[in-house]
């Protein structure tokens, strides 16, 4: 059976142990981050091996938004704006954007990207996320993150919509405390929630580690209310994840926040430091995959296109053309 988990692993290398925990715990896909990375001849053989590790076409995802979060940057990798820059474009050149991220991505046998971020930007959202989002309203964040979604869909990469239900009001960081969010339900599905009910449609999300004290005092990653809220409210009956189950938005053991976030009825835990003893302890607290997950997995999974064949130098020179702003890596 498939481990309920997404994992990272330490290096720019399968290590034997990795390999061995891996093939025994079959988690459903895995991520990267810039310690993973180092050339593209390098990802290549990282992403087959995670993948013969496993035994199967595993999804393998990264966080590559442009702007602060990227993993693959220069001098291999094209240097993006952040979002809410290069969002003032328009949905078009967010479109290209992303395709052409997506193409880099699939280069190198990434096939998801955790995004669009649909979190809507207000004066007070904390810096850590501000220049992150693409709109400080919900028409401008949902015309703009559809886009975000087709561009990579259209280079064979799955999106991964974040972070549910809405981090853009919390003034806090959930990578080192629980962002709490005082704003009244009524208001929150007027406009935060929204977002993501207008692409309630897409294969994956990613819970946020928020409060919303006006309906759970749970963080939404561990509350069976929020994740109704995201279920029912906002309509979404694709594969849902947690943000990465080791940030300090959330309280308890690894295995506590695991064991409390399944229960809540998240379909996958996302751990990305690599860190074997506390991926043990996922393995033992998460379980199995439900079968409720296993059929999102399946559903998410048919979104699976092939690479893209489009040159990336007639999408770079329409992208250009709008305005867009890249630092393209040297032939």
């Amino acid at each position: 059976m498939t481990t309920a988990a997404i994992f990272g692993l330490l290096g720019t290398e399968l290590s034997q142990a990795e390999r061995d925990f891996f093939r025994s715990a079959d988690p459903w896909g895995f991520i990267l981050f810039a310690r993973n990375v180092e050339s593209p001849d390098q990802l290549r053989r990282l992403t087959n091996d995670l993948r013969d590790a496993v035994g199967r076409d595993a999804i393998v995802t990264v966080d590559q938004e442009g702007g602060r979060v990227q993993r693959m940057r220069a001098p291999h990798w094209a240097e993006w704006l952040p979002p809410l820059d290069d969002a003032l474009r328009g949905p078009e050149a967010m479109r290209l954007r992303y395709r052409l991220i997506g193409q880099e991505l699939r280069a190198v046998g990434i096939d998801s990207d955790c995004a669009p971020t649909l979190d809507i930007a207000n004066d007070a959202t904390h810096p850590f996320l501000q220049n992150r989002c693409l709109g400080r309203t919900v028409e401008d964040v949902a015309a703009r993150g559809r886009a975000v979604a087709d561009g990579l869909l259209e280079a064979g990469v799955l999106p991964i919509m974040k972070h549910m239900p809405g981090h853009g009001r919390a003034v806090a960081d959930s990578h080192h405390e629980t962002p709490v969010v005082t704003t009244s339900h009524e208001e929150l599905s007027r406009t935060d929630f929204a977002a993501f009910r207008a692409l309630n449609d897409l294969p994956m999300g990613m819970s946020g580690h928020i409060r919303f004290e006006d309906i759970d005092p749970m963080p939404a990653t561990a509350s069976a209310r929020m994740i109704g809220v995201i279920r029912r409210e906002i309509g979404f009956d694709g594969l849902l994840m947690t943000d990465d189950i080791s940030m300090n938005g959330l309280s308890g053991s690894i295995g506590e926040r695991s064991a409390a976030s399944i229960a809540a009825g998240i379909d996958l835990i996302l751990h990305c430091h690599g860190h074997m003893h506390e991926m043990e302890d996922v393995v033992a607290n998460a379980g199995d995959m439900t079968p409720d997950a296993i059929r999102r997995a399946d559903h998410a999974l048919g979104f699976r296109c092939p690479p893209d064949t489009v040159p990336a130098a007639d999408l770079l020179a329409e992208y250009r053309a709008l305005g867009g702003q890249v630092e393209w890596p040297a032939a």
